[in-house]
């Protein structure tokens, strides 16, 4: 493996465009840096996927970003952080740096002591895996969890339809759900669920404490690389936006977040798997 330099690029995945609303909290907060992303929207979306697959998934494309040279992998799906993180870090040890995106927000929801009573959406896998109840618990046992899969959101978003009449009542339908009642906080479980946390924030008028992964993953990128002396002085390449399937939708949603002059490339990682 090649010693890492601060000029390498950031590489992060995800299944589709959620993970997009984590590199744009890192390139918020980290200008300089490059960011190599990787949407696998030819396996999207993987809450529905066994996590064999999701395994599998998660694997190949590490080593896809390790190969392109990345100083850092972010796992920037939470069904991905939930099922093949540990496996990613028992694979590669201390030769890659990696991060997923519950933790952070596990670590500063449990350092609130006013939050008692906490809500969680995500995709069947990742509330299946209870991963967030377990790690919250794990720091403190006194909070009371309540667990919501939420499917059709991901595809919702996928589609773009946020922020209009469907996603509106597609999100109350979800957020009625009894175990929500008098919750203090709200952890929107997916990477997909930035784009409609205001739907969110207002469906509780305002009144619980929505968190998500995006600032508290760059807020850790930039404590790792500061630590491992990695941070990026002076900006080189472009960014580079990938995905396994082109989809048109993905391409529109890029450019929301990261401009007109953004540059998408197909990548058939599964056609090279299967040689």
């Amino acid at each position: 493996m090649t010693r890492k330099r601060s000029s390498n690029p950031i590489g992060i995945f995800d299944s589709g465009i959620g993970g997009l609303t984590v590199a744009h909290a890192i390139k918020a907060r980290l200008p300089e840096e490059e960011i190599l992303y990787f949407g696998d929207t030819a396996h999207l979306p993987y809450g529905d996927k066994s996590p064999a697959a999701i395994l599998q998934f998660a694997d190949h494309i590490s080593n896809y970003l390790i190969d392109q040279e990345c100083k850092m992998i972010i796992v920037a799906c939470n069904t991905a952080s939930a099922i093949a993180f540990e496996q990613l870090q028992k694979k590669w040890g201390n030769d890659v740096l990696m991060l997923n995106v519950i933790d952070p927000v596990v670590k500063r929801i449990a350092s609130n002591k006013d939050i008692k009573k906490i809500g969680v959406i995500g995709t069947k896998a990742t509330i299946r895996s209870n991963a967030y109840e377990q790690r919250l618990l794990h720091h403190r046992t006194d909070l009371n969890v309540s667990s919501l899969a939420t499917p059709l959101l991901v595809s919702m978003i996928e589609e773009g339809f946020f922020d209009n009449q469907l996603s509106h009542t597609i999100i109350e339908a979800y957020l009625n759900y009894p175990d929500f009642k008098d919750i203090d906080a709200m952890i929107l479980g997916c990477t997909h669920f930035p784009l409609i946390r205001k739907e969110i924030d207002d469906f509780f008028d305002g009144k619980v404490d929505i968190f998500d992964s995006t600032d508290m993953v760059a807020d850790a990128v930039l404590d790792l690389l500061t630590r491992h002396q990695l941070l990026n002085k002076e900006r080189r390449n472009p960014d580079r936006f990938l995905v396994s399937d082109y989809t048109h939708s993905f391409e529109q949603t890029s450019r929301l977040f990261f401009g007109a002059e953004i540059r998408l490339d197909q990548v058939l990682l599964w056609d090279e798997l299967l040689r």
